[in-house]
């Protein structure tokens, strides 16, 4: 097919743009898990088709997830009790691997309001989250969020009134937080399967709230 360059790009004697590589030297760790792979391959313990699946399994997590188990909280009083008490078990009834971990969900209402970090590095419920953001594992995050919460969610756009007390949860290597956030006022008539699509992953770790799809 056809494609354009720009003017200023600078072009190889193929007539190609120009660009240089952009990989670094591997890390230590990252040697570190390509020797320990490559050996329990080696060793038959696993098989590479067996990594490949697992990668495949990991980069389909997705805040969809999640957003399927709040926005059936919000239609399922049973349901939102049942999480609430056993997030952990109450998420795999609905046929999500969650792993061994502990999950807790946390409910904001009108008087509390929930945000999670992960002070030591990033913990968070991938499972159901997908993977973090970079923000999440800012150093500035961690630190502040537990000592000044309020100033950073105003900084997400999130304002909280004085009477509303703010928790914040630490997650840890074997238990972590989702946030239930409080449904619109406005959502209220929508259908489940529509209400998942006014939850956003910043409102289920508790720096945003849900919003109405565009």
């Amino acid at each position: 097919m056809p494609h354009d360059h720009q003017n200023d790009e600078p072009l190889s004697s193929s007539g190609h743009p120009f660009r240089a590589d952009d990989d670094t030297k591997l890390s230590y760790w990252q040697v570190m898990e390509i020797a320990v792979r490559e050996l329990l391959i080696e060793k038959g313990h696993i098989s590479a088709s067996q990594v490949h699946e697992q990668i495949n399994r990991m980069d389909a997590r997705s805040p969809a997830n999640g957003a399927t188990i709040v926005a059936r909280a919000w239609t399922d009083p049973q349901f939102k009790a049942a999480l609430l008490t056993n997030a952990g078990q109450t998420s795999r009834d609905m046929g999500f691997d969650i792993g061994p971990m502990q999950l807790i969900v946390v409910e904001n209402t009108n008087s509390v309001h929930n945000v999670v970090v992960c002070t030591l590095c990033s913990c968070y419920p991938r499972n159901l989250l997908g993977l973090p953001p970079d923000w999440y594992k800012s150093r500035a995050y961690r630190s502040r969020t537990v000592v000044e919460p309020r100033k950073v969610l105003s900084e997400f756009g999130v304002e909280i009134a004085p009477d509303v007390q703010v928790r914040v949860h630490d997650s840890t290597a074997d238990m972590r937080y989702l946030v239930l956030p409080a449904k619109p006022a406005e959502a209220n008539g929508v259908s489940e399967t529509l209400l998942a699509n006014w939850v956003t992953r910043d409102s289920m770790i508790g720096v945003g709230l849900p919003r109405a799809p565009v």
